[in-house]
């Protein structure tokens, strides 16, 4: 570590190198864009090899997502989700390509893909023909809606699934239309799905020898996120509806205007309301039967806000957190995305780190959430660039001579020729 406390590495740690929980296990990863490589990145910061199967051509779709891109080509959304990997580039349009694959499938423990169903099956590469050479292996395929049900074939998008799974019906302004969440959450809550089940299933796997297969689909992700709001419909039979930052049923809950910005309030019992009304200066406030409650306070929000929100617009934001937090009541600042990167609290918890990149320069990443006493997670090689393993994989890990593998680059099954090129014609763009 630096003094700065978020540089975490050095660069080009071979993957004989790495240490972690996961040290031990090979994982074939056949995904792109974000829902499988989030879920390979979390296996590869605890340890795990992470072999990248990527198209000679382009690679990943989202190397192309941009800008941002850095100096040396690679985009910022691809950077986000593909540190700890080494970049295969195989051609699966070809049998000798295929090969390459059965061959990597059998010495793995786990294989994540996230084609259109049936995809893998047409290729030769489906679980049942891998499992045939490997019944160990774990095989997690993720999809929009998974293998089976009327709308298995339907391509999955994250923003459909957010608009069909529920979520933008309680997303947005009171009075405004549905919104989308800023990030893709139901594509990286699928990887958080996708990486424990499959430990799950490698826990299954130490108790009886059998690997499994793994069916992930972002809608059924989408649905069971919805937790405390889809239950009160079913219990209920009401539909949900939007509050925009307020909470349905716990009050106040939500962002107040102060005198130079916004402070989310978050008054999650009786005891701290009381506390909150003394900090205010209105400790009448909860000794009305209107708001001793918070079933009351729920009933009655649309004159309490009101109050509240003239009150805190007399005042900073900084003055009300340090008051509200000292008699115990949450609270706290609504922060910009370099606000919330650059808080003190970030910074000690390291969660930006620094590793040297394809072309020399420094790139950022936000770092691993856990923290593990024994088996930390690390952040140890930067993101690869199209391809930059094929050869050392294919001759470490699959045994395969000089002479085959010179034949398989020549025929284009395995190389990033094309991939190389297009990167940097970007970069010098």
């Amino acid at each position: 570590m630096t003094e700065r406390g978020d540089v975490d590495i050095a660069a080009g740690v071979r993957s004989e190198e790495r240490d972690g929980a996961l040290s031990d296990l090979l994982v074939l990863d056949l995904s792109r864009v974000l829902a499988g490589p989030y879920a390979t990145m979390l296996l590869g910061d605890m340890g795990a090899r992470i072999i990248k199967i990527e198209r000679p051509d382009r690679g990943d779709e989202t190397r192309e997502w941009g800008p941002p891109f850095t100096p040396a080509g690679q985009s910022a959304y691809y950077l986000s989700v593909n540190r700890n990997k080494e970049s295969v580039a195989i051609d699966l349009k070809t049998d000798a390509g295929r090969e390459v694959v059965r061959d990597l499938a059998q010495r793995a423990d786990i294989l994540i893909e996230n084609f259109k169903v049936g995809t893998m099956d047409a290729l030769g590469l489906g679980y049942e023909t891998l499992r045939s050479v490997n019944p160990r292996l774990i095989y997690c395929a993720i999809t929009g809606y998974g293998q089976t049900g009327p709308y298995r074939e339907r391509p999955g998008y994250d923003t459909v699934i957010q608009a069909q799974g529920g979520l933008m019906s309680i997303t947005g302004p009171v009075e405004g239309e549905p919104s989308k969440v800023g990030v893709a959450v139901a594509d990286v809550t699928a990887g958080l799905y996708a990486a424990t089940s499959i430990l799950a299933a490698l826990h299954h796997r130490d108790r009886t020898g059998h690997g499994q297969s793994i069916d992930i689909a972002l809608f059924d992700v989408q649905l069971s996120w919805l937790v405390n709001v889809a239950s009160a419909y079913l219990v209920s039979g009401q539909p949900p509806r939007r509050y925009g930052n307020a909470h349905p049923t716990i009050v106040p809950y939500g962002t107040v205007p102060t005198a130079d910005g916004w402070l989310m309030l978050a008054v999650g019992n009786d005891g701290q309301f009381a506390a909150m009304a003394r900090v205010v200066g209105r400790p009448d406030l909860a000794e009305d039967e209107r708001y001793a409650t918070n079933p009351a306070r729920v009933m009655y929000r649309t004159t309490l806000i009101p109050e509240l929100e003239a009150i805190f617009r007399t005042r900073t934001t900084a003055e009300w957190i340090a008051d509200l937090l000292a008699v115990g009541v949450p609270a706290g600042p609504v922060s910009s995305i370099p606000e919330a990167l650059n808080d003190p609290q970030a910074r000690a918890r390291h969660m930006v780190r620094r590793v040297p990149g394809v072309g020399g320069e420094e790139i950022p990443l936000v770092g691993p959430a856990a923290k593990m006493s024994e088996t930390p997670p690390s952040v140890r090689i930067p993101p690869p660039d199209i391809g930059q393993d094929t050869e050392h994989i294919v001759r470490e890990v699959l045994g395969y001579s000089d002479e085959r593998i010179g034949t398989l680059r020549d025929s284009g099954a395995v190389g990033n020729r094309a991939g190389e090129a297009d990167r940097h014609a970007r970069s010098e763009g």
